[in-house]
Formats: C-alpha cells, structure tokens, sequence
C-alpha cells in the first residue's frame, strides 16, 4: 500500500506511538475533561497507552466522544435506513455536509450501534493544523484529501484519491464517508458536487456504468434543528459577497469546537438507498459530463427528500417572506426561541444587518425548498 502512504490512516502497528503522542499533549487534560468527566486522567492515560489498535481507539475514545455530544448537546437523536445495509457490503457514503467533524464520527457511532463495521473518512489537508489533530484523525480512519494547488495538482490528487477509494472499497475491504461537495454547506443548499462524481470514475474510465455501481453508493441525509455554527456561517457568506473569503487563523479549529459544544436539538440521520446499476443504466447514453450532473441530482434528490425539516425551517421561510404559509407547523413559543436566538447576530458592528439577517434566514429556509423540489419530481 505504499502508493497511498501519503494520505492513509493509520496502520494498527502505528497506534501504540500516536496514543503515547496523544496522551503527552498540552491538550490531554482538556481531552480527559470532555471525554472522560470525572475520571482520574492518570487512569485514563494508562487505559489510552494500552491500546494497540484502531479498533480500541475507535471503540474506548470516539465512542465515548459521540455520546458525549448526543448526550450534551441534543435534545434528541435518531435515525433511519441503517437496517437496509448489509454487513458483508462495504459502501461509499455520500453525505450532505453540516458539520466539520460531526457529520462523519456520528454516522460512525451509528454503524457501530447497528453492527457494522465504522468507515474510513476524508479528512481535509486545510484541517490538519497541529500534530494533534492529526494523530486522532488518523487514529480514527481518516484519511487525506488535498485542496488546491495548480490545476495539475488539483488533476493528480484527484486521481489519487479516486484511486484510493476504489482500493479502499474493493481491495481494502472498507467503508468509506465523504462530503457531497468541497467544504461544509453553508446557505443550507445540498448539493453535490458534478466533480465529486468525475472523480469517482477517474480511476475505472473504460465503463462510466461500473464506476460507480462496483462502489455501493449510498447518500446519507443529515439534518441538525439547530444548524452547526450557524452564526459564524453566515457572517462568512456575508464578508464573502464581493470578495474570496480568507479564513483566520484557527478558524477550522474553532468550528470543530463550536460544532462540538453547541446546541443542535434534535439530530437525524437518514441512510438513503444506494444507487445501483439499475439506477445508472438510464444515463448510459448520456455524455460524460451530462452523465455527471444526473448522477450527482439523483444523490440530491435523494439526500433533500429525506432531509428532516423541523419547525426552525418553516419558522425561516416564513419571516424571509413576510408571511405566515407555514405557521400550523410552529408554536408561537416556537417562533420566539428563534428570534431570540437570532438575537446573536445583534453583537455584530456590520454595515448591512438586513442583509445578515437573510443570509442568517437563509440558511434556515433554503431546506424548505429543496425538500419541495426533490419531493415533487420524485
């Protein structure tokens, strides 16, 4: 597997050195707080300095990280269309993406709950930003993707990692998570990326067909009633209207934190159906960047139609549009929490409020009518 050392997680003989790396942290003690509440942090360290595998850190640490969040900050957490995956299957996992970190390690401790084995995960080159973070990445099953670079660069690496993902999928014998698209959904549209699906059949070009369907696509559909980072995602696509958007320093990192500690209320995820070559067969005779495009709707379709719309949605929708079309789906006491929530963006010294205030709407609204779309040509 040398051909993939550049962006591979972790091997099990590698664990050993990186929970010996992770425990003498400055950060450790932080760590043991979050994680591990009112256990001693020496025992803690002894128990992390015993592990000699993914599988142990996965299962003694994630573990307990996912509970932690559901148990902090959710009111509730479900989902639905786990009991269709096969256990003998391996997939790839295409999700809608809210939440930096999020997204992938609670789709994990659901596969985990339901007896499946977790999945490997992209891990963006922007978010490795101290030894650290990377010695639980990889610790975890994640795995480098690069961003930018010349045209060239950004050519290679995506046939890297598309042929990674085949190699994961079909010789590797993994699952595998990634983002529909580049970067987290921040105006609350899901949609895929056409690339995202060029890249998938970079590395099996002879029959677009069999690209995709030997990789057991499945979309997953996440939703959170209370949007990760919602503040801080609208003050960027405010600062990014007329300009490129240049993130500060640590500014990945204190949205993993936020997205960890704020409160999101009641989660879902849905697993959808996985496109299957019967799915495919119709779009043989398309080109191959029309062939792109209606892959990348049918993932679309299915990931809004299973979005859970909650009363924060309507509540949006309806104070964007002056109007009150979704009130039977919202209290009044509802509709308060939201506009005292929205209050935050008050702490704000910005020349437009308005056009805060819409994008901050935006982001809440948009899933309305994406779940109309997909809903209505289903």
């Amino acid at each position: 597997m040398t051909n993939f050392d550049d962006i591979r997680p972790y091997y099990d003989e590698e664990i050993p050195a990186a929970m010996q790396r992770i425990v003498d942290s400055n950060f450790f003690g932080l760590l043991c707080t979050y994680v591990y509440p009112g256990h001693n942090p020496a025992d803690v360290r002894k128990m992390m300095l015993s592990f000699r595998t993914i599988r142990d850190f996965q299962l003694e640490v994630m573990r307990c990280v996912n509970e932690q969040v559901i148990t902090r900050s959710t009111t509730e957490f479900t989902y639905d269309g786990v009991e269709q995956l096969d256990p003998q299957k391996k997939y790839l996992f295409v999700s809608n993406h809210r939440d930096i970190m999020l997204d992938a390690c609670l789709l994990q401790y659901i596969l985990y709950k339901n007896g499946h084995e977790t999945s490997e995960i992209t891990f963006g080159a922007n978010l490795m930003s101290s030894p650290l973070v990377i010695d639980i990445g990889k610790c975890n099953k994640m795995f480098r993707v690069e961003r930018g670079g010349t045209m060239r660069d950004f050519y290679l690496s995506s046939k890297h990692l598309s042929d990674y993902i085949r190699y994961v999928l079909t010789q590797k014998n993994q699952s595998l998570w990634i983002a529909q698209r580049n970067g987290r959904t921040k105006d609350g549209l899901d949609q895929t990326d056409q690339g995202l699906v060029k890249m998938f059949c970079m590395s099996e070009p002879e029959d677009k067909i069999k690209a995709l369907a030997e990789l057991n696509i499945v979309p997953v559909s996440v939703s959170y009633e209370w949007e990760s980072c919602d503040v801080l995602k609208a003050l960027e696509l405010y600062e990014s209207r007329f300009s490129r958007y240049v993130k500060k320093p640590g500014e990945d990192l204190n949205s993993i934190l936020t997205g960890i500690a704020q409160p999101k209320g009641r989660v879902h995820f849905s697993v959808c159906q996985q496109l299957t070559e019967n799915d495919l067969r119709p779009f043989d005779e398309l080109t191959t960047g029309d062939y792109h495009r209606a892959v990348a709707h049918l993932i679309d379709q299915r990931i809004n139609t299973a979005y859970r719309l909650r009363p924060n949605n309507y509540i949006a929708h309806d104070l964007r549009y002056g109007q009150q079309h979704y009130s039977e789906y919202y209290t009044a006491e509802e509709r308060d929490a939201f506009l005292a929530h929205m209050q935050k963006l008050q702490e704000f010294d910005i020349a437009e409020p308005d056009v805060l205030r819409d994008i901050f709407l935006g982001i809440y609204s948009n899933p309305v009518e994406t779940y109309r779309q997909a809903t209505s040509t289903k």
